[in-house]
């Protein structure tokens, strides 16, 4: 399994999930959003792969409130949440979720470092030093 792999299509299944997410019926929105992700993505086959998008999905949907209360306490004044763009907002729960929920996170510099790498790859030219900014700040 390829972690880096895997933490792409939980950002992916996130960022769909940012747009086409169903109050009425949450799980449903979340299963359609990680299976697509697998769907997409043909390297990604084993079950640990699936077992770690599925619970990094869910988890950080389930703790969105938190995580986005964290993001935002680490904005400049005047910033708010819903102005970031939906792709660096997507991968900053992300990483804000692995640094502060999961029982045994990798090393925080990992976690930003392939934070930066999603946010340059999906983002636009300032998101990388934005998304490490935000990060940087949330793991002092």
């Amino acid at each position: 399994m390829s972690r880096k792999l895997a933490r792409e299509a939980a950002f992916k299944a996130l960022f769909q999930l940012d747009f086409n997410f169903e109050e009425e019926n949450p799980e449903a929105s979340e299963t359609l959003a990680i299976e697509t992700m697998f769907d997409d993505e043909p390297k990604l086959t084993s079950l640990k792969d699936f077992s770690y998008v599925e619970s990094t999905v869910k988890e950080t949907r389930a703790r969105l409130k938190e995580i986005d209360a964290i993001i935002a306490a680490n904005l400049k004044p005047g910033w708010q949440l819903s102005r970031i763009m939906a792709a660096d907002r997507n991968i900053l729960r992300l990483a804000v979720y692995e640094m502060k929920f999961v029982e045994q996170p990798l090393a925080k510099n990992i976690i930003i470092n392939e934070a930066v790498e999603l946010a340059k790859k999906y983002g636009t030219d300032d998101s990388g030093r934005f998304v490490n900014g935000i990060l940087e700040s949330i793991s002092k």
